[in-house]
């Protein structure tokens, strides 16, 4: 039997060597007017209003592809405020006040300053979780890619010496990622839905640590999600029940009846990495995780 011949990918060019031919052109008024350029090389036209949706796919994709790549099969989503001061240097938040009120919330923050060691801690045991045969990860930590509760999150997996994901966003103001995000796994989103959108869509646990307005739209979202059925459940671990439970009262929204008395049971209230790994551990008892 003789063997069969190979048969090439594609019998056309690459795009990306069209692309550098594209770029020798030689110069005259008609080469140099924008329409004249690929439409994939045209910033401006890509930029206009009309291409939205396909920004829209393109920010969809790209985080997709790169994961799938990388073999990220699951995720341990981190939310918290980029706030909280590590512990080593809240007091010097304090002790820089310039007056009462700084202090008083200096001091409320300081306060909270345990939880970027906690979220650490967790993260450092959810990037442990060995891959399975097929080279699977998951429980690679994930978060917003930023400073706090994302920075100690993503310390926590690079402590370990592993992967571990960022999805920053494009502010007014500078937003660079923290330096333990995995570079070729830190991402840069314009559009907030999108990178919404990459947080839940691998999300096996989440664990969300007291924070502001970003923390409070990802955390009651996710949540949504899930009440609502359009995801299925997963470990929703909360750090801080005394901060949660002074700026929302979960129990008068179940006694007002705008959500049902077991939307609560969806929260799981933890103030230790070791009580919320518990959680994630008897929630996947009998569950395989595969690709």
């Amino acid at each position: 039997m003789t063997d069969h011949p190979t048969v090439s990918e594609s019998k056309f060019r690459h795009a990306r060597e069209e692309a550098v031919d594209a770029r020798r052109t030689t110069p005259t008024p008609q080469t140099q007017s924008k329409s004249y350029a690929l439409a994939f090389q045209d910033t401006e036209f890509l930029l206009r209003d009309d291409l939205r949706p396909v920004r829209f796919q393109l920010e969809l994709l790209k985080p997709e592809l790169l994961l799938d790549e990388a073999k990220i099969a699951s995720t341990f989503v981190f939310y918290g405020s980029a706030r909280i001061p590590e512990p080593e240097f809240a007091q010097a938040r304090v002790d820089a006040a310039l007056d009462d009120h700084e202090r008083k919330v200096a001091e409320r923050l300081a306060a909270k300053s345990r939880y970027y060691e906690e979220a650490r801690k967790l993260a450092r045991i959810a990037a442990q979780f060995p891959p399975n045969e097929a080279g699977c990860h998951h429980f690679v930590v994930c978060s917003g890619g930023g400073p706090s509760i994302m920075e100690a999150a993503n310390r926590g997996a690079a402590d370990v010496g592993a992967q571990t994901i960022g999805l920053n966003i494009v502010l007014p103001h500078e937003q660079a990622p923290n330096p333990y995000v995995t570079p070729d796994l830190s991402f840069q989103f314009h559009y907030f839905a999108l990178r919404k959108m990459h947080f839940t869509l691998r999300a096996r646990a989440l664990a969300v640590f007291p924070g502001g307005f970003g923390t409070f739209d990802e955390f009651f979202e996710l949540l949504t999600l899930v009440q609502t059925g359009k995801m299925k459940r997963i470990p929703i671990l909360l750090f801080g029940k005394d901060f949660w439970t002074r700026v929302v009262n979960f129990e008068a929204l179940a006694e007002e009846g705008v959500i049902s008395p077991r939307d609560l049971d969806l929260i799981s209230w933890v103030e230790t990495a070791e009580e919320a790994w518990a959680v994630v551990e008897d929630f996947y008892a009998d569950d395989a995780l595969d690709c």
